[in-house]
């Protein structure tokens, strides 16, 4: 794996870790600053729901940690694979079903990853 490759999962890993942050710890302050188009009294009673899903983007991020610290070659390309593709299936969800700014926020740049590793 090139170290552009590593560089560019890292960075997404890193927003996920982000994500994470905003939506299980600061989903009721940071959260409605970024979030502006729900309405400001959805915040409180969706906070366990965001917490939820700020988990799972936490998963997200250990998957392609991990895919940096396998030392077998395949495997590392072959798990880094798997969660980029899930980072790319779940920002083209959100896309379709939250805010159209998500595919450009959380799918683009793992597609930009994927595509590297791939070609490289």
């Amino acid at each position: 794996m090139s170290l552009l490759t590593k560089i560019l999962i890292g960075l997404v890993a890193l927003e996920h870790i982000y994500i994470l942050w905003l939506e299980m710890f600061a989903w009721t302050t940071r959260g409605r600053k970024t979030f502006r188009s729900l309405p400001a009294e959805l915040f409180e009673p969706t906070k366990s729901l965001a917490a939820n899903q700020g988990l799972y983007n936490g998963f997200l991020a250990a998957g392609l940690i991990w895919s940096l610290l396998i030392q077998d070659p395949a495997w590392c390309v072959n798990v880094a694979i798997f969660f980029l593709g899930c980072v790319i299936v779940a920002g083209v969800f959100g896309a379709l079903t939250a805010q159209k700014s998500i595919f450009w926020v959380q799918a683009m740049p793992a597609i930009i990853a994927l595509l590297v590793l791939l070609l490289t």
